[in-house]
């Protein structure tokens, strides 16, 4: 039978088997911070402002610039306060060149011991490097030097992936990757250096989707966590789900969005069922949970057509 795709079998979320909670709690939370830097003399990955007349803009792009170092100045320490304040535990998805050029923020994060999961060098998708391979080694061996830990989660800058980068990130020790935006729950990815975990990320509760292309209200990132929560409370009935955040500082970290999502940790906090997890917590709760190794992916392997070829 043919699967939809190369890499994950398809499933329907309700005949997943019976995972248990982590310590009872189905509900998981998972704060993912995008902590990148955007080169000036670069185009802007993303703009908030269009260009006057439809022109091109070039560098320097200075208004979408500035943007995106307000959040790096101004919407960090902000966030950083909020979860200080609760205690909640970061996933910091790191764009590894931020280490040398915000030092600052970097000690801030280390200092924390958030976990450091890989973004790549820069905010550039991997489609466009030169070396990916080289871009991988480099951006997780800077990441180990900040705080002396191996980088065993990943989500690629805008998501992207070559026919190549699975492959790559996980003979170069990545565990568990956020790429694939297909369910609520961990899953196994097949690689050609077998099984590895997929991890759910946000494209609902991601405030990219919700500010920055769809001008949603201030209260928005509110309404719809809460409308996930209460359908996940009936849901987990049979079993977990994960409630990820896609965060950015320069969209959660302005004022007018940072009060409504202050009120959304507290909403998770209060909640009987709800538990903060990092990224490499989920993928270690799940290896344990699901306990088969991926057999479910490498059952399929001599079934199945060979893996696209590097590019």
């Amino acid at each position: 039978m043919p699967w939809s795709n190369p890499r994950v079998p398809y499933r329907l979320q309700n005949r997943i088997k019976r995972l248990d909670p982590p310590e009872g709690k189905p509900i998981i939370v998972n704060l993912c911070m995008n902590v990148e830097y955007w080169p000036f003399d670069r185009p802007m990955p993303r703009g908030v402002l269009p260009p006057p007349h439809g022109a091109q803009i070039e560098p320097p792009d200075v208004p979408n610039y500035s943007w995106v170092e307000y959040g790096m100045r101004a919407g960090m320490p902000r966030f950083i306060e909020a979860v200080d304040q609760r205690q909640i535990p970061v996933s910091a998805l790191m764009n590894a060149q931020v280490a040398d050029v915000y030092p600052d923020l970097m000690d801030e994060i280390v200092k924390r011991r958030w976990e450091l999961v890989g973004h790549g060098w820069m905010q550039q998708s991997l489609k466009n490097a030169d070396d990916e391979e080289a871009v991988i080694k480099r951006s997780l061996a800077r990441l180990k030097e900040c705080d002396g830990r191996n980088v065993r989660s990943w989500l690629g800058p805008g998501l992207a992936e070559s026919n190549d980068t699975i492959d790559l990130l996980h003979e170069n020790g990545i565990e568990f990757l956020h790429d694939w935006v297909v369910d609520d729950l961990p899953f196994w990815i097949r690689t050609k250096h077998g099984p590895m975990v997929g991890l759910p990320y946000a494209l609902e509760l991601n405030d990219v989707p919700i500010y920055a292309i769809k001008n949603s209200s201030s209260d928005e990132l509110l309404k719809r966590m809460e409308a996930t929560l209460a359908i996940f409370e009936r849901e987990t009935e049979a079993n977990p789900r994960c409630l990820t955040f896609g965060l950015h500082p320069h969209i959660i970290g302005t004022p007018h969005v940072a009060y409504w999502f202050e009120k959304c940790l507290d909403i998770l906090m209060d909640h009987p069922k709800t538990i903060f997890m990092t990224s490499q917590q989920i993928g270690d709760w799940f290896v344990t949970a699901d306990g088969t190794n991926g057999a479910e992916v490498a059952a399929y392997t001599d079934k199945m057509p060979p893996l696209p070829e590097a590019t």
